[in-house]
């Protein structure tokens, strides 16, 4: 493996690997404080961040290695310099590179020229690091993956739906995903996720009603209806959409008793979901916020064959 871009060839055994690997450095960090000593970790943002940045400039220096952030508006990137070349240049200089983009393409295209090991950091269409820091935090919660419901409700075409398609499936954790239909994940992203849950023995469910997709859930996951790609001129129309599928203690009380609520971040109290529901005692959204560096330094190692 030299790069994470998506979840589509993740298999069952690479996740739980990657989980074992979390874990033991969560409990020991001191075991992995000079692993990377001297490594750089370029970090390229052409959209906004919070976790994902501090996580990753906190994870390479706790691991012994610097951080190098830019800003694509600071630089040539694309405009003057092709995506290729950055990738070219760039690899002479650092030892691994984290982007986030906005399409696709363009990291893929990153990927495929430079020589050193390149992380996903978001995209519009996915966002593997989250999404394999949400499987670590529902192990450590649920104690299992295999077996479990996990309900994604509210926009289904965006990043975190679809690597929650890829990796719930990779994993035995039936999926079930309640939008609006003019919002639901990208059919070709579904087919996989499919292809993958009948190997691991699990559900793919893409359904408009939201209380079908709640019921009896062990996970209820919400992300926000303003995607960063998303245009401001399309926010009132985008409420008026997404209203139905807002995640309330009405749609909470559906799924099982001991179920626990999800949202990536940031989150919009009175949006997404309510505030009795992101502030209540079901909520673990700051330990998954927590996790996103554990399982980075995790993802680095890996990819520098440090584990």
């Amino acid at each position: 493996m030299k790069d994470i871009l998506s979840l589509i060839d993740w298999s069952n055994e690479m996740v739980l690997e990657l989980i074992k690997h979390s874990s033991a450095i969560k409990k020991n960090p001191e075991n992995y404080s000079d692993v990377l000593h001297n490594k750089t970790l370029l970090m390229i943002f052409e959209k906004p961040s919070l976790r994902t940045r501090v996580s990753f400039e906190v994870g390479i220096i706790q691991l012994g290695g610097y951080a190098v952030v830019m800003e694509t508006r600071d630089t040539p990137f694309r405009e003057k310099e092709s995506i290729s070349d950055t990738a070219k240049a760039s690899s002479r200089y650092c030892d691994i590179i984290m982007a986030r983009l906005y399409k696709q393409e363009d990291i893929e295209e990153l990927a495929e020229n430079a020589t050193i090991p390149v992380i996903n950091g978001l995209t519009d269409t996915f966002h593997p690091c989250q999404i394999l820091s949400d499987l670590f935090t529902i192990q450590e919660k649920k104690k299992k993956l295999k077996g479990l419901k996990l309900s994604f409700i509210g926009d289904g075409n965006n990043n975190i739906t679809h690597d929650l398609l890829l990796g719930c499936s990779a994993v035995g954790i039936d999926i079930s995903v309640g939008c609006p239909k003019e919002s639901v994940p990208q059919k070709w992203i579904v087919d996989i996720a499919v292809e993958k849950a009948k190997k691991n023995i699990s559900n793919v469910e893409i359904s408009n009603d939201a209380k079908k997709a709640a019921a009896n859930a062990d996970i209820v996951y919400a992300d926000t209806w303003m995607s960063y790609h998303v245009p401001k001129s399309e926010k009132e129309a985008r409420i008026k959409l997404f209203q139905p599928y807002q995640v309330n203690e009405e749609l909470m009380s559906l799924a099982k008793k001991d179920a626990i609520f999800m949202n990536c971040l940031p989150a919009m109290r009175g949006y997404e979901q309510t505030a009795e529901v992101i502030d209540g005692k079901q909520s673990i959204v700051f330990d998954q916020a927590e996790n996103r560096l554990h399982v980075q330094k995790a993802i680095m190692l890996k990819l520098l064959n440090k584990i």
